[in-house]
């Protein structure tokens, strides 16, 4: 039967699509896109900790997933957020959910045999969405075009139909033997099929976006799900919607898999240079840490400042770093060298790490 937007595409073919053919432009992309993931892989290997830098980078990803599902929060609230869980706006607390749900899920698949499997997608949408929801289970769910109100696109319809899909989608991901291509390319395959799948009420987006950072690591592509993928969605959201079109309504995986193999290229490249960025700052604050602060320099602290840019007293306290006074007087010398910069909130006297700050703002 002919494709139809306005009724539910039960018949979404499983993958790997049958008339794929690997182009030269393809191929020449996915050679570039595998060589930047593996100086971005490497780099990550010869941190001495690697979840020091992986929080920061996390964050950013997240934020990005979550703005293009126009979840805005500034990079500031999202930091203070992640400081004290009290102050955070509804979209701020949308962003440290996923998040949560990155590392939740990472924890997850490596306890399940680095299998990736419908009931850990389900986990990782409630834990994006904070509730119990699961697969779609009622009719009525279309993408619609948010000015004119026109049907953009139905996906499958129920949950036994969504069950079935995402089942075989389970085994193409999962059987080194369903598919001879390139992980790269199954991973552009995978997240247009699980998109198109589209079994949740909500969240869809973002769930598809972990499980690509998942998929590298289950494949030995990353040791940890540090892809930024997400900033280069944002900058070509549109092409990126018009391009999962094309491959429902066109059959157009050409198109599709040369701009997911381009925003692995842009994004790796993006992402290693942040980290090197990142490493070099944290190199020259330590040396003007130990300058200021002497004999009483705080390794821990330096490092915590490399994780949450917006420092207090009662966090140091929190982490057991230092007792109150400790923490009192390091921040305040710290502050008069120009390593933090204070900024009063309502009670609470933040220290923020500003060059971090910059350093994350810009591409």
């Amino acid at each position: 039967m002919a494709y139809n937007r306005n009724i539910p595409y039960n018949d979404l073919p499983n993958l790997p699509p049958a008339d794929f053919i690997e182009s030269q432009d393809i191929l020449r992309h996915l050679a570039k896109a595998s060589r930047y993931l593996g100086e971005l892989n490497g780099l990550c290997a010869s941190l001495p900790d690697p979840k020091l830098l992986i929080n920061t980078i996390a964050l950013q990803e997240s934020r990005d997933s979550s703005a293009i599902e126009n979840i805005v929060t500034t990079q500031d609230e999202l930091y203070k957020a992640a400081t004290e869980e009290g102050i955070a706006t509804h979209a701020a607390k949308e962003v440290l959910s996923y998040r949560e749900a990155l590392y939740d899920g990472l924890q997850k698949m490596r306890a399940q045999k680095n299998l990736l499997l419908t009931n850990l997608m389900v986990e990782i949408v409630q834990v994006i969405k904070q509730n119990r929801s699961g697969i779609r289970s009622t009719p009525g769910t279309a993408l619609k075009n948010a000015i004119n109100g026109e049907t953009i696109y139905t996906p499958p319809c129920c949950e036994d139909v969504l069950r079935e899909k995402l089942a075989a989608l389970e085994r193409f991901i999962n059987d080194p033997d369903a598919s001879p291509l390139d992980p790269l390319i199954k991973m552009a395959l995978i997240h247009y099929q699980f998109e198109s799948i589209h079994p949740f009420s909500d969240g869809n987006g973002r769930t598809g976006r972990i499980i690509n950072g998942l998929y590298l690591v289950q494949q030995q592509l990353l040791s940890q799900p540090v892809l930024y993928l997400s900033s280069y969605i944002v900058k070509y959201k549109a092409e990126y919607y018009q391009l999962l079109r094309g491959v429902t309504e066109k059959g157009n995986w050409h198109d599709w898999i040369m701009y997911m193999l381009t925003a692995i290229i842009e994004t790796a490249q993006l992402t290693t240079k942040k980290i090197r960025n990142i490493l070099s700052l944290k190199g020259e604050m330590e040396k003007r840490m130990k300058q200021v602060l002497g004999s009483s320099f705080s390794r821990d602290l330096l490092e915590l400042m490399f994780t949450l840019p917006y420092l207090k007293i009662d966090l140091l306290e929190t982490k057991k770093i230092a007792h109150r006074q400790t923490a009192s007087g390091w921040l305040k010398k710290l502050s008069d060298a120009g390593i933090v910069r204070p900024q009063k909130i309502g009670r609470t006297t933040y220290f923020i790490n500003y060059k971090l700050m910059e350093l994350l703002s810009t591409d």
